[in-house]
């Protein structure tokens, strides 16, 4: 059963050109306490930030951006706005070229097309196939994170594109390196969902049919956030590491102080 996770504060802000933001502060550790308010962040890229939302992101003392977009993403949506005084680190957690082809039959491929490499389960096998993959090669993108986490990149902005996949896998990452419930993690990463934090689909076909709700029907388990793809990036864990402990300390290479720090950096006070 999933657990309920600590409301965010009623402050938390709909901004108007960034998708999907929110504080990950307040879920809970096995060991009873929680991730500090104010210290890691979450969202979609921050190329379309008003000056409103600039001027917000401004107000949280960020240290840190990480950025998990590649250079077709980058190519795509655009640069993230600056914000004066936050280092801005890009780690590209997927190959530009890797479903270069795919990608483009989304954006301007027919629904006859996008049946063809989506339907009958295709489209959700190839998210859980990525979350596998992406935690299972990409343990030097993960492990330099979290030693930047704990020397000084807090408080911190994790994004991808969405928010939801390499956004979120870093996350969670993240998260278990510190102790955080899985289930928290996952009803966290759940939210994602939510009508006002969704991707917008980028379609070249903008007509009725081109965004027919077949079409969006075909194209939705690629942005949702389902349950079984962080469970797949879990059971990846379990199935090469042997156990959570095992992928931090000989996948990540996470020293126990280093662990320490994080949660220091990371955690309210006991």
């Amino acid at each position: 059963m999933t657990q309920k996770v600590p409301q965010v504060p009623s402050t938390e802000p709909e901004l108007t050109g960034v998708r999907n933001f929110r504080d990950v502060g307040g879920l809970p550790t096995t060991d009873g306490r929680q991730v500090r308010y104010g210290t890691l962040f979450r969202s979609g890229h921050l190329a379309n930030a008003t000056a409103t939302d600039s001027a917000f992101l401004s107000t949280l003392g960020l240290h840190t951006i990480f950025d998990f977009r590649n250079s077709a993403d980058l190519k795509l949506d655009g640069a993230d706005v600056e914000l004066a005084g936050v280092r801005h680190v890009n780690i590209p957690l997927s190959d530009p070229a890797d479903g270069a082809e795919f990608w483009r039959m989304i954006r301007h491929g027919d629904l006859e097309q996008l049946h063809s490499i989506l339907a009958e389960g295709k489209a959700a096998a190839r998210m859980t196939n990525s979350y596998r993959s992406i935690i299972a090669d990409r343990t030097a993108e993960h492990s330099r994170v979290l030693h930047a986490l704990a020397e000084d990149s807090v408080p911190a902005l994790m994004h991808c594109a969405a928010g939801k996949d390499r956004a979120g896998l870093s996350i969670a990452v993240s998260l278990l390196a510190v102790g955080v419930e899985p289930e928290a993690i996952e009803a966290d990463y759940l939210k994602s969902n939510d009508p006002h934090r969704r991707y917008r689909i980028v379609r070249s076909d903008t007509s009725p049919a081109g965004t027919s709700p077949e079409v969006m029907e075909l194209l939705g388990p690629l942005f949702d956030a389902r349950a079984e793809y962080l469970a797949a990036a879990f059971e990846t864990i379990e199935k090469t590491w042997g156990s959570t402990d095992r992928y931090l300390t000989e996948g990540l290479r996470l020293a126990p102080e280093t662990r320490e720090r994080l949660r220091a950096r990371l955690l309210d006070e006991d």
